[in-house]
């Protein structure tokens, strides 16, 4: 079977589409009714009014029995607003804001709120099981997601976390968790299009917002890192639209500049290495360089696995096969079925 690289990275982009966000199951179980609920207790539901009368919602977790941190765009407009738990309804008395961020903590007195336990941001890997937790507009009780981490994408001074579960109107501001309990990130935004990136910013910045001076609401302030220009927006946000539709000179232009700007960026060279939709050699060294910083990164391993095989070398295929299932056993067996789907295509198509 020799297939190009067009068609290499055609399926590859398609297995990172298309994983199950219940692939986990296989190395952990899924966490218990009970534990579910214990972290649930933790929630609550931001509710705003604005200035025109209008109304909004959002989701908020406490971080201490006093403190409840959602998006700052949750709030941003707000001309009232107060959280909602259990029936009774609390007002902030003040506020503290991570605008690039987008992340804002809401002071409370006598709210008495069941605190969540914070993680530990920089322990966070590829595959890691996580749970979403969120209170949509039109949900009457809180929903929840069983996911696992897609990508890290280092920013400042930790991650980026894009996971599987999505969210909708009303979740901004929801809290994902590991497997322990522990908060590890916020629900914050999506990137356009039909198959969305759903991101998530980093605990840690949470624990630095808490040591930060109490501002107002209506405060000049900049806009989130995620809602600048295009050009001005991180690479990991640039490079998803062109990816996602093949125009891969597109995405080589970004890849380029990201990868020159952030030479130690894992996925700065997986995007680089899919962008060489002709270059066998050139996709191949990039993804490479992608595993020299994270030897576990399951796209990198994906493409290297199929470009193996495309070229009839069944040692280094099998050797990236048992490093995908060293991951994650799902992934070793999308990858088979992605092979059998592309050996049936050879078959039919002249």
């Amino acid at each position: 079977m020799r297939l190009s690289i067009r068609t290499v990275l055609s399926f590859t982009l398609k297995m990172c589409l298309c994983f199950s966000v219940k692939s986990y199951a296989a190395t952990l179980p899924d966490p218990s009714d009970e534990f579910i609920y214990k972290l649930k207790e933790s929630l609550v539901k931001v509710n705003v009014t604005t200035k025109s009368g209008g109304h909004g919602f959002g989701t908020g977790v406490a971080i201490t029995k006093d403190y409840v941190v959602t998006n700052c765009h949750v709030v941003q407009t707000a001309n009232g607003i107060s959280i909602s738990k259990w029936g009774e309804e609390f007002a902030p008395v003040a506020l503290l804001a991570d605008w690039k961020h987008d992340l804002c903590i809401l002071r409370f007195e006598w709210a008495n709120l069941k605190p969540v336990q914070m993680g530990d941001a920089s322990q966070l890997s590829y595959e890691q099981p996580v749970i979403s937790i969120s209170m949509p507009s039109d949900s009457p009780a809180p929903y929840v997601a069983l996911s696992k981490i897609k990508a890290l994408y280092t920013m400042d001074d930790s991650e980026v976390i894009r996971t599987e579960a999505a969210f909708a109107i009303g979740a901004s501001g929801s809290p994902i968790f590991d497997y322990d309990g522990q908060l590890i990130g916020i629900s914050t935004f999506k990137s356009p299009g039909k198959n969305a990136y759903f991101y998530n910013v980093s605990v840690k910045w949470v624990q630095s917002l808490l040591n930060s001076a109490e501002v107002k609401l209506n405060s000049v302030h900049d806009l989130p890192f995620w809602d600048a220009l295009d050009e001005d927006r991180p690479f990991f946000m640039q490079v998803v639209l062109p990816y996602q539709n093949k125009r891969w000179d597109d995405l080589q232009k970004v890849a380029l500049k990201w990868t020159a700007k952030e030479p130690n960026e894992a996925e700065a060279w997986y995007y680089l290495g899919a962008s060489y939709a002709s270059n066998e050699k050139a996709a191949k060294s990039a993804y490479e360089k992608a595993l020299s910083f994270k030897p576990n990164h399951p796209a990198s391993l994906q493409a290297l696995a199929l470009l193996a095989k495309s070229q009839g070398n069944q040692a280094e295929f099998e050797k990236m096969r048992l490093s995908l299932k060293t991951v994650d056993d799902s992934l070793a067996e999308s990858l088979d079925v992605t092979i059998k789907k592309i050996e049936t295509e050879s078959t039919v198509t002249p």
